[in-house]
C-alpha cells in the first residue's frame, strides 16, 4: 500500500497530510528532529510506505483548512480512514462531537463515552490521534481548566483555541 503526503503550511506550523485509498489517514505536526509516532503507526497497520504527492482528498484537505484558518469554517467534511484501536476510535468519534470554540476536560470526555474513571486512558488516546486539527483533540483540557497537553506543542494548542473562540464571540 502506499500513503501519499504532502506537506501543509499553516500559521501554526507545517502538517503532513497523508492519503490512503482516497481517504484522509494523517494530518500531524511536523516537529523537529523525529520522526513522528502517526508515521510509524500508519507504516506498520497498513504495511505501507510513504510517497510524496497531491490526491484529491489531501487537496479537499488543504482548501478545508485553509478556510478554517481564515475563520470560514467550523467543521470539516473529510473522508477519513483511521488507524487505531477500537477504544481509541470510539474516543476520536467522542473529539468529533466537541464543539468548535468549546472545550470539555478530560474527564467529561471520559463520561461521555460512558466510562467516567478512563480520563486517563482517554487522554492518551487524545494523543496518539493521527488527524490533528480535524478530529479537534484541541479543545480537551484539564479539570483544573489549564490546556493539558498536547502532542503538536501547547503553543499550537493555544493558538487553536483562541483562534475558535475568538471567532465563536465575533460570531455572537
Amino acid at each position: 500500500m502506499e500513503i501519499t503526503t504532502s506537506i501543509y503550511h499553516s500559521p501554526v506550523g507545517e502538517l503532513r497530510l497523508g492519503s490512503l485509498e482516497g481517504k484522509l489517514c494523517m494530518c500531524d505536526f511536523i516537529l523537529p528532529g523525529h520522526e513522528s509516532r502517526t508515521v510509524k503507526r500508519l507504516k506498520n497497520a497498513f504495511q505501507a510506505h510513504f510517497i510524496d504527492g497531491i490526491t484529491p482528498v489531501i487537496t479537499q484537505t488543504g482548501m478545508q483548512l485553509d478556510e478554517y484558518f481564515a475563520g470560514r469554517r467550523s467543521a470539516f467534511d473529510i473522508p477519513m480512514q483511521l488507524c487505531g484501536t477500537p477504544f481509541q476510535q470510539q474516543v476520536w468519534r467522542i473529539l468529533q462531537t466537541v464543539g468548535y470554540g468549546e472545550t470539555i476536560s478530560y474527564a467529561e470526555e471520559a463520561a461521555r463515552l460512558g466510562r467516567p474513571t478512563a480520563y486517563r486512558a482517554v487522554a492518551n488516546a487524545n494523543g496518539a490521534n493521527p488527524i490533528s486539527i480535524i478530529i479537534p483533540c484541541h479543545r480537551i483540557i484539564a479539570s483544573n481548566r489549564k490546556l493539558g497537553g498536547y502532542g503538536g506543542g501547547l503553543d499550537k494548542k493555544r493558538f487553536l483555541l483562541q483562534l475558535e473562540q475568538s471567532l465563536e464571540r465575533v460570531r455572537e
